[in-house]
């Protein structure tokens, strides 16, 4: 019974001893919680989007606090979320410009067609990998919704073959552009809502042949703008937000209509029902 009863002693003060030890421990060694933290958690929306370059909303809350990361950089809580950080922070906060999500290219099954039938993964970035895409426009939206799969808000529908973004759901995280293998979404100041929605880079003769909405770089626009905000380089046409008015003379010259003001497209079919002019509606009524 002795033979027993020792060991077994021996081992129970061994663990109160190292209890007590790891006891002390954790109240030595504790790291305090900066309650500003958990404070700025509750102030963002919760989308863990990744929009401000960190993991989630926890992360972006200990960046702030713990490395003066700047306070503005939460895209779904734009300027409330940027106003209550700054509150806690004891800061005033100037919200970032807002930006929408824009895909550069209107190539639908309407004005472009496919170069092969592709029977691989139904995603964009299998068909980019395995044959840069299944279209005949190397440069055009592949399709399969890789982006709309991405966005956290719903913003993105598949019509015809082509990604096409709901302006008003869009909150400019940024997820979408970062999703395409095509790099053809991008992120532009939500005031300046007038861009050439084409990434082909072709001759105009070509461009063409394979997409009748396809910038063919004939620099009507750019001979048209006053403001000297739009250029035509690599036979592609591309406008500077910095300089650009929105004044839509650039829409009223392109040739084959690849120039859009995002701002006057109605719900998710942003590159194909555009509300009409006034006077276009008095002469339809």
């Amino acid at each position: 019974m002795e033979s027993f009863l020792v060991p077994t002693l021996i081992i129970g003060i061994i663990g109160l001893v190292a209890g007590i030890i790891l006891a002390v421990a954790s109240k030595v060694m504790a790291v305090k919680n900066d309650e500003r933290v958990d404070a700025i958690k509750e102030a963002l929306p919760g989308a863990n989007c990744g929009a401000c370059g960190f993991a989630g909303c926890e992360d972006y809350a200990k960046a702030i606090v713990e490395n003066g990361a700047q306070m503005n950089l939460c895209v779904p809580g734009a300027a409330s979320a940027a106003a209550a950080i700054g509150e806690i922070m004891g800061v005033k906060v100037e919200a970032a410009a807002p930006k929408k999500a824009v895909i550069f290219c209107t190539g639908n099954r309407a004005v472009t067609k496919d170069k092969m039938q592709y029977e691989g993964t139904k995603t964009c970035a299998a068909c980019f990998a395995t044959f840069g895409g299944r279209g005949e426009c190397s440069f055009g939206c592949i399709g399969f919704g890789d982006c709309a799969a991405a966005c956290p808000f719903g913003a993105i529908t598949v019509i015809d073959d082509l990604a096409v973004i709901d302006r008003e759901l869009c909150v400019g995280c940024g997820v979408c552009a970062k999703t395409c293998p095509k790099h053809i979404i991008h992120m532009v100041p939500a005031d300046r809502p007038v861009q050439v929605a084409c990434s082909n880079q072709n001759k105009g003769a070509v461009t063409r042949n394979l997409c009748k909405e396809g910038c063919i770089g004939c620099k009507k626009c750019e001979k048209t703008c006053e403001h000297d905000a739009i250029h035509v380089e690599n036979n592609l046409a591309r406008i500077d937000p910095e300089k650009c008015t929105s004044c839509g003379k650039c829409i009223e010259v392109c040739p084959v209509g690849t120039i859009i003001n995002f701002a006057t497209v109605q719900g998710v079919c942003q590159n194909f029902v555009r509300k009409e002019e006034p006077q276009k509606q008095m002469q339809n009524a």
